[in-house]
């Protein structure tokens, strides 16, 4: 299994000799890290200490002068951090990073770094308590939190500038814990095997030539291996597609629809949850040929006929599996995505308009709403896929809860 990566920030305040410890949880807890430090940071302890610990390069500027230039890597570098990191995590946070953090302040790598990361944020507030109770401060951390930040306030106690109250960081279970949470970072499926299909079908024409639709495949490799982390076997019936295979997932490489559906059909009683992300081509060429059609100013039709209905074939006898369809719409999705759930025997239909901006084929974010069998319409922001895939599974294990709860079962 692959380790989730967390960008450690460190800033200006007497707790930062306390981040090295948190470093040995967070390392213990499974994850890898590695940190950024403030220039107030660096007052109070040596990047050679997280070095030492972390052993990966521990940021502190923003540009690098080498020969006394500047050096372009370390220009584009808070890019490269943004797009690898899987949850920036600021303890100790000091008001002045709380409040750049909510005014969009980008002068140094932490604060750059902030703005260019789309990945979740959790951040552990230390300072004296005057500061954490003045307004600006308090209005700085609800901005955040309405952000969808996530705040571990600082408990109470005695602080190292002689005063008592709010203000000293949070203890390190506390942290680890809130990311932990922050990252659904939780076995909720062990025990549980789930099937995943992802990525296009290609339906043959010729040698040379198919049909197939724009998708890459990124949402159900996702949901493979956000399943895999929460404890699941997955089988993931994939698609050509050019992503690797998640970390501990079983991947079984089809080309066409015919070969997923069997696939499918051998795999789905092995399972005991099924998500059918996979976008498989409706329609494909009645007669494939054996040679490469050759071009003719003549017009050239097409005799199409429909590709087997994977989902459906196999809901119809899903017993008590629960069974997860997605629906790609242009129009009415809430209408279409609520007639799919019916039409499909399915458990939950994952929708989108994948003519929305941010949304559908070949993003890295995602636009969906959860359409689930107990009625409930869950929509959601704008989010990256892998977050699309954490929020997929909570809805997935609430709802096998409702579904399985002895209330419902009770005739």
């Amino acid at each position: 299994m692959t380790q989730l990566r967390i960008t450690l920030g460190v800033t200006g305040g007497v707790a930062a000799y306390k981040a090295a410890e948190l470093v040995r949880r967070l390392q213990q807890g499974g994850f890898s890290i590695q940190v950024v430090m403030t220039r107030g940071a660096r007052e109070f302890i040596t990047p050679l200490t997280f070095a030492a610990l972390t052993g990966q390069k521990v940021i502190t500027d923003l540009f690098v002068e080498s020969a006394g230039e500047a050096n372009l890597e370390s220009a584009i570098e808070h890019i490269a951090v943004a797009q690898r990191t899987d949850l920036l995590l600021v303890a100790p946070a000091t008001a002045d990073i709380l409040a750049k953090f909510a005014r969009g302040i980008a002068d140094d790598f932490l604060t750059t770094l902030y703005l260019a990361s789309t990945a979740p944020v959790v951040v552990a507030p230390a300072m004296n308590v005057n500061m954490w109770n003045h307004a600006a401060t308090q209005e700085n951390v609800e901005m955040l939190r309405a952000r969808g930040v996530k705040i571990v306030d600082p408990d109470e106690g005695y602080l190292a500038c002689g005063m008592t109250g709010a203000g000293r960081l949070a203890s390190q279970e506390q942290i680890v814990a809130a990311v932990r949470e922050t990252l659904h970072f939780r076995r909720d499926l062990e025990g549980q095997t789930v099937l995943v299909t992802a990525g296009p079908t290609y339906e043959d024409l010729d040698p040379v030539r198919y049909l197939t639709n724009r998708s890459s495949g990124k949402m159900g490799y996702a949901v493979a291996e956000a399943a895999a982390r929460r404890g699941a076997r997955v089988i993931l019936v994939s698609g050509p597609t050019s992503l690797e295979s998640p970390a501990g997932v079983e991947r079984i490489a089809i080309r066409t629809a015919e070969e997923m559906h069997r696939a499918v059909q051998e795999k789905f009683l092995e399972s005991s949850i099924a998500i059918f992300a996979a976008a498989v081509a409706d329609y494909r060429p009645v007669q494939s040929f054996d040679q490469k059609i050759k071009r003719d100013k003549k017009p050239l039709t097409l005799s199409l006929e429909a590709t087997p209905d994977i989902l459906a074939s196999v809901a119809k006898n899903k017993g008590d599996r629960l069974v997860v369809g997605f629906a790609a719409e242009t129009e009415r999705v809430a209408e279409n995505a609520r007639k799919k759930l019916t039409a499909k025997n399915a458990d939950m239909i994952v929708a989108n308009d994948v003519t929305a901006e941010g949304a559908g084929f070949d993003h890295d974010t995602n636009i969906v709403t959860l359409f689930a069998r107990d009625g409930r319409d869950l929509p959601l922001p704008r989010m990256n896929k892998t977050e699309v895939a954490q929020r997929i599974l909570d809805e997935v294990v609430r709802l096998r809860s409702v579904l399985n709860s002895p209330q419902r079962s009770a005739p």
